[in-house]
């Protein structure tokens, strides 16, 4: 069952009146002729690790003992 709106709700309630936005209506143009763009693709990020550099080169000592 509905119940009608009375007393002050019906005085406020109005249809807000939209503004022509220009942005708006050449993208829903560019839609009907072109279609819906694609949907994004996520690219995943590299862990923390592997974006970072080293801070400092490792030495000649360094590379000469990991060798060993």
């Amino acid at each position: 069952m509905i119940k009608p709106v009375t007393g002050e709700r019906a005085k406020v309630m109005k249809k807000k009146v939209k503004k022509f936005s220009a942005v708006k209506a050449v993208k829903a143009n560019a839609r009907e002729r072109v279609g819906q763009p694609k949907a994004e693709r996520v690219i995943e990020d590299k862990p923390r690790a592997e974006r970072r550099k080293a801070k400092h080169k490792s030495t000649l000592e360094d590379i000469l003992s990991s060798e060993e």
